[in-house]
Protein backbone atom coordinates (compact mmCIF):
# COMPACT_ATOMS: atom_id res chain seq x y z
CA UNK A 1 0.00 0.00 0.00
CA UNK A 2 1.29 3.46 -0.83
CA UNK A 3 2.29 5.63 2.08
CA UNK A 4 0.16 8.69 2.81
CA UNK A 5 2.94 11.14 2.02
CA UNK A 6 3.63 9.44 -1.31
CA UNK A 7 -0.06 9.75 -2.24
CA UNK A 8 0.03 13.46 -1.42
CA UNK A 9 3.18 13.90 -3.50
CA UNK A 10 1.65 12.14 -6.52
CA UNK A 11 -1.41 14.42 -6.42
CA UNK A 12 0.79 17.46 -5.90
CA UNK A 13 2.99 16.78 -8.92
CA UNK A 14 -0.02 15.96 -11.10
CA UNK A 15 -1.52 19.34 -10.23
CA UNK A 16 1.74 21.21 -10.71
CA UNK A 17 2.01 19.74 -14.19
CA UNK A 18 -1.58 20.62 -15.07
CA UNK A 19 -2.31 24.00 -13.54
CA UNK A 20 0.91 25.81 -14.53
CA UNK A 21 0.28 28.57 -11.97
CA UNK A 22 1.02 28.90 -8.27
CA UNK A 23 -2.11 29.59 -6.21
CA UNK A 24 -1.58 31.25 -2.84
CA UNK A 25 -5.11 31.04 -1.41
CA UNK A 26 -7.22 27.91 -0.99
CA UNK A 27 -11.02 27.83 -0.86
CA UNK A 28 -13.11 24.95 0.44
CA UNK A 29 -16.71 25.45 -0.67
CA UNK A 30 -19.50 23.72 1.25
CA UNK A 31 -23.05 22.65 0.44
CA UNK A 32 -24.68 24.89 -2.15
CA UNK A 33 -21.77 27.36 -2.05
CA UNK A 34 -19.89 26.23 -5.15
CA UNK A 35 -21.03 29.30 -7.11
CA UNK A 36 -17.84 31.08 -6.09
CA UNK A 37 -15.77 28.65 -8.14
CA UNK A 38 -17.85 29.58 -11.20
CA UNK A 39 -16.50 33.13 -10.96
CA UNK A 40 -12.84 32.18 -11.12
CA UNK A 41 -11.18 33.76 -14.17
CA UNK A 42 -9.51 31.61 -16.82
CA UNK A 43 -10.35 28.53 -14.78
CA UNK A 44 -8.56 25.23 -14.98
CA UNK A 45 -11.14 22.65 -13.91
CA UNK A 46 -10.11 19.16 -12.83
CA UNK A 47 -12.54 16.48 -11.70
CA UNK A 48 -11.47 14.81 -8.47
CA UNK A 49 -11.62 11.43 -10.17
CA UNK A 50 -8.80 12.46 -12.51
CA UNK A 51 -6.43 13.58 -9.74
CA UNK A 52 -4.25 10.76 -8.37
CA UNK A 53 -5.47 9.43 -5.02
CA UNK A 54 -8.24 12.06 -4.65
CA UNK A 55 -11.42 10.71 -3.04
CA UNK A 56 -14.66 11.46 -4.91
CA UNK A 57 -17.44 13.54 -3.37
CA UNK A 58 -20.75 11.66 -3.26
CA UNK A 59 -23.07 14.27 -1.71
CA UNK A 60 -25.69 16.29 -3.60
CA UNK A 61 -24.59 19.90 -3.88
CA UNK A 62 -20.89 18.98 -4.03
CA UNK A 63 -19.64 18.98 -7.62
CA UNK A 64 -16.34 17.22 -6.89
CA UNK A 65 -14.14 19.56 -8.90
CA UNK A 66 -10.93 21.43 -8.25
CA UNK A 67 -10.86 24.86 -9.89
CA UNK A 68 -7.73 27.00 -10.23
CA UNK A 69 -7.41 30.51 -11.60
CA UNK A 70 -7.61 34.22 -10.93
CA UNK A 71 -10.00 35.64 -8.37
CA UNK A 72 -10.07 39.26 -7.19
CA UNK A 73 -6.48 39.80 -8.25
CA UNK A 74 -5.19 36.67 -6.52
CA UNK A 75 -4.43 33.13 -7.69
CA UNK A 76 -6.72 30.68 -5.93
CA UNK A 77 -7.41 26.96 -5.76
CA UNK A 78 -11.02 26.10 -4.93
CA UNK A 79 -12.47 22.78 -3.88
CA UNK A 80 -15.95 22.77 -5.37
CA UNK A 81 -17.31 20.16 -3.03
CA UNK A 82 -15.68 18.49 -0.05
CA UNK A 83 -15.35 15.02 1.42
CA UNK A 84 -17.13 13.98 4.59
CA UNK A 85 -16.34 11.43 7.26
CA UNK A 86 -19.94 10.16 7.07
CA UNK A 87 -19.42 9.15 3.44
CA UNK A 88 -17.29 6.31 4.76
CA UNK A 89 -13.94 7.94 4.09
CA UNK A 90 -11.13 7.85 6.63
CA UNK A 91 -9.97 11.06 8.25
CA UNK A 92 -6.83 10.89 6.08
CA UNK A 93 -9.01 10.79 2.96
CA UNK A 94 -11.27 13.59 4.17
CA UNK A 95 -8.28 15.85 4.75
CA UNK A 96 -6.30 14.73 1.70
CA UNK A 97 -7.20 17.77 -0.46
CA UNK A 98 -6.08 20.12 2.32
CA UNK A 99 -2.77 18.28 2.59
CA UNK A 100 -2.25 18.65 -1.14
CA UNK A 101 -3.06 22.37 -0.99
CA UNK A 102 -0.54 22.91 1.78
CA UNK A 103 2.13 20.94 -0.06
CA UNK A 104 1.60 23.11 -3.11
CA UNK A 105 2.59 26.07 -0.96
CA UNK A 106 -0.86 27.49 -0.30
CA UNK A 107 -0.48 29.39 2.95
CA UNK A 108 -4.00 30.75 3.52
CA UNK A 109 -7.16 28.64 3.40
CA UNK A 110 -10.73 29.91 3.65
CA UNK A 111 -13.11 27.15 4.71
CA UNK A 112 -16.86 27.57 4.18
CA UNK A 113 -19.67 25.32 5.28
CA UNK A 114 -23.38 25.00 5.88
CA UNK A 115 -24.33 24.69 9.54
CA UNK A 116 -27.31 24.42 11.82
CA UNK A 117 -27.90 27.30 14.20
CA UNK A 118 -27.77 26.57 17.92
CA UNK A 119 -27.48 30.17 19.08
CA UNK A 120 -31.08 31.39 19.32
CA UNK A 121 -30.13 34.87 18.10
CA UNK A 122 -29.21 33.37 14.71
CA UNK A 123 -31.61 33.01 11.79
CA UNK A 124 -31.28 30.95 8.59
CA UNK A 125 -29.23 32.88 6.07
CA UNK A 126 -26.84 34.36 8.64
CA UNK A 127 -23.10 34.11 8.01
CA UNK A 128 -20.95 33.19 11.02
CA UNK A 129 -17.22 33.73 11.34
CA UNK A 130 -15.84 30.71 13.19
CA UNK A 131 -14.00 31.91 16.29
CA UNK A 132 -13.25 28.45 17.64
CA UNK A 133 -14.49 24.89 17.33
CA UNK A 134 -15.33 21.77 19.30
CA UNK A 135 -14.40 18.39 17.85
CA UNK A 136 -17.24 16.10 18.84
CA UNK A 137 -16.55 13.57 16.09
CA UNK A 138 -14.58 11.36 18.47
CA UNK A 139 -11.86 11.00 15.85
CA UNK A 140 -8.91 13.10 14.79
CA UNK A 141 -7.13 13.37 11.41
CA UNK A 142 -3.77 13.57 13.17
CA UNK A 143 -4.00 10.11 14.76
CA UNK A 144 -1.47 7.65 13.37
CA UNK A 145 2.03 7.99 12.00
CA UNK A 146 3.26 11.58 11.91
CA UNK A 147 5.21 12.83 8.90
CA UNK A 148 7.50 15.63 10.05
CA UNK A 149 7.41 17.04 6.54
CA UNK A 150 3.66 17.61 7.01
CA UNK A 151 3.74 19.03 10.53
CA UNK A 152 4.84 18.56 14.12
CA UNK A 153 3.67 15.60 16.20
CA UNK A 154 1.84 17.76 18.78
CA UNK A 155 0.44 20.87 17.05
CA UNK A 156 -0.86 23.80 19.07
CA UNK A 157 -4.62 24.34 18.70
CA UNK A 158 -4.96 27.38 20.97
CA UNK A 159 -5.14 29.77 18.00
CA UNK A 160 -6.61 27.74 15.18
CA UNK A 161 -8.37 30.60 13.43
CA UNK A 162 -6.18 33.50 12.30
CA UNK A 163 -6.89 36.57 14.37
CA UNK A 164 -5.63 38.73 11.52
CA UNK A 165 -8.02 37.15 9.03
CA UNK A 166 -10.93 37.41 11.48
CA UNK A 167 -10.24 41.14 11.93
CA UNK A 168 -10.06 41.51 8.15
CA UNK A 169 -13.34 39.61 7.70
CA UNK A 170 -15.06 41.90 10.19
CA UNK A 171 -13.73 45.02 8.44
CA UNK A 172 -14.94 43.74 5.07
CA UNK A 173 -18.37 42.96 6.51
CA UNK A 174 -18.63 46.50 7.88
CA UNK A 175 -17.43 48.02 4.60
CA UNK A 176 -20.04 46.15 2.54
CA UNK A 177 -22.77 46.43 5.19
CA UNK A 178 -23.01 42.66 5.59
CA UNK A 179 -24.29 41.50 8.95
CA UNK A 180 -22.05 38.69 10.17
CA UNK A 181 -22.12 36.71 13.40
CA UNK A 182 -19.21 35.16 15.24
CA UNK A 183 -19.23 31.93 17.18
CA UNK A 184 -18.11 28.41 17.98
CA UNK A 185 -18.68 25.61 15.46
CA UNK A 186 -19.12 22.06 16.73
CA UNK A 187 -18.37 19.05 14.52
CA UNK A 188 -20.45 15.88 14.68
CA UNK A 189 -20.03 13.05 12.22
CA UNK A 190 -23.57 12.87 10.81
CA UNK A 191 -25.16 11.90 8.53
CA UNK A 192 -28.21 11.93 10.81
CA UNK A 193 -29.18 15.36 12.07
CA UNK A 194 -28.84 15.84 15.81
CA UNK A 195 -31.62 15.22 18.32
CA UNK A 196 -33.09 18.08 20.38
CA UNK A 197 -31.38 16.65 23.47
CA UNK A 198 -28.01 16.64 21.70
CA UNK A 199 -28.49 20.24 20.57
CA UNK A 200 -29.39 21.29 24.11
CA UNK A 201 -26.18 19.62 25.34
CA UNK A 202 -24.07 21.29 22.64
CA UNK A 203 -25.51 24.68 23.52
CA UNK A 204 -24.58 24.18 27.17
CA UNK A 205 -21.04 23.31 26.04
CA UNK A 206 -20.77 26.65 24.25
CA UNK A 207 -21.53 25.81 20.61
CA UNK A 208 -23.25 28.37 18.40
CA UNK A 209 -23.54 26.25 15.25
CA UNK A 210 -23.27 22.56 14.36
CA UNK A 211 -22.13 20.80 11.20
CA UNK A 212 -20.77 17.59 9.70
CA UNK A 213 -17.54 18.92 8.18
CA UNK A 214 -14.91 21.66 8.49
CA UNK A 215 -13.13 20.67 11.72
CA UNK A 216 -11.10 17.71 10.33
CA UNK A 217 -9.94 19.83 7.38
CA UNK A 218 -9.05 22.75 9.60
CA UNK A 219 -7.07 20.56 12.00
CA UNK A 220 -5.04 19.19 9.09
CA UNK A 221 -4.54 22.69 7.71
CA UNK A 222 -3.28 23.99 11.05
CA UNK A 223 -0.97 20.97 11.34
CA UNK A 224 0.35 21.88 7.89
CA UNK A 225 1.09 25.45 8.98
CA UNK A 226 -1.63 27.22 7.00
CA UNK A 227 -3.45 30.36 8.12
CA UNK A 228 -7.19 29.69 8.47
CA UNK A 229 -10.44 31.60 8.15
CA UNK A 230 -13.70 29.71 8.64
CA UNK A 231 -17.15 31.00 7.69
CA UNK A 232 -20.40 29.07 8.07
CA UNK A 233 -23.74 29.81 6.47
CA UNK A 234 -26.54 29.11 8.94
CA UNK A 235 -28.91 27.19 6.70
CA UNK A 236 -31.39 26.02 9.34
CA UNK A 237 -32.04 26.17 13.05
CA UNK A 238 -30.97 22.97 14.77
CA UNK A 239 -33.36 20.38 16.19
CA UNK A 240 -35.29 21.65 19.19
CA UNK A 241 -34.50 25.29 18.38
CA UNK A 242 -37.15 25.10 15.68
CA UNK A 243 -40.03 22.64 15.38
CA UNK A 244 -39.47 22.45 11.63
CA UNK A 245 -38.28 19.01 10.38
CA UNK A 246 -34.73 19.05 9.01
CA UNK A 247 -33.74 17.98 5.49
CA UNK A 248 -30.86 18.47 3.08
CA UNK A 249 -33.06 20.17 0.48
CA UNK A 250 -33.59 23.04 2.93
CA UNK A 251 -29.86 23.33 3.45
CA UNK A 252 -29.28 23.68 -0.29
CA UNK A 253 -32.22 26.05 -0.72
CA UNK A 254 -31.11 28.46 2.01
CA UNK A 255 -27.48 28.32 0.85
CA UNK A 256 -28.62 29.30 -2.65
CA UNK A 257 -30.75 32.14 -1.28
CA UNK A 258 -27.66 33.81 0.20
CA UNK A 259 -25.32 33.10 -2.72
CA UNK A 260 -25.11 36.74 -3.74
CA UNK A 261 -24.36 38.01 -0.23
CA UNK A 262 -21.96 35.20 0.51
CA UNK A 263 -20.16 35.61 -2.81
CA UNK A 264 -19.75 39.36 -2.31
CA UNK A 265 -18.38 38.77 1.17
CA UNK A 266 -15.74 36.24 0.16
CA UNK A 267 -14.76 38.40 -2.80
CA UNK A 268 -14.19 41.34 -0.48
CA UNK A 269 -12.10 39.26 1.89
CA UNK A 270 -9.88 37.84 -0.84
CA UNK A 271 -9.48 41.23 -2.50
CA UNK A 272 -8.16 42.65 0.77
CA UNK A 273 -5.88 39.79 1.84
Amino acid sequence: MKGYFKKISEAKYYLKNNIKIMPTIGLILGSGLGILADEIEKPIVLDYEHIPNFPISTVEGHAGQLVVGGFMGKQVMALKGRLHYYEGYTMNQVTFPVRVMANLGIGQIIVTSAAGGINKSFVPGDLMIIRDHINFGFNNPLIGANYNSLGVRFPDMSRVYSRGLIILAKKVAKKYNIDVKEGVYVFLTGPAYETPAEIKMLGILGADAVGMSTVPEIMAAVHSGAEILGISCITNMAAGISDKPLNHDEVIEVAKSVEEKFSAYIKGIIENI
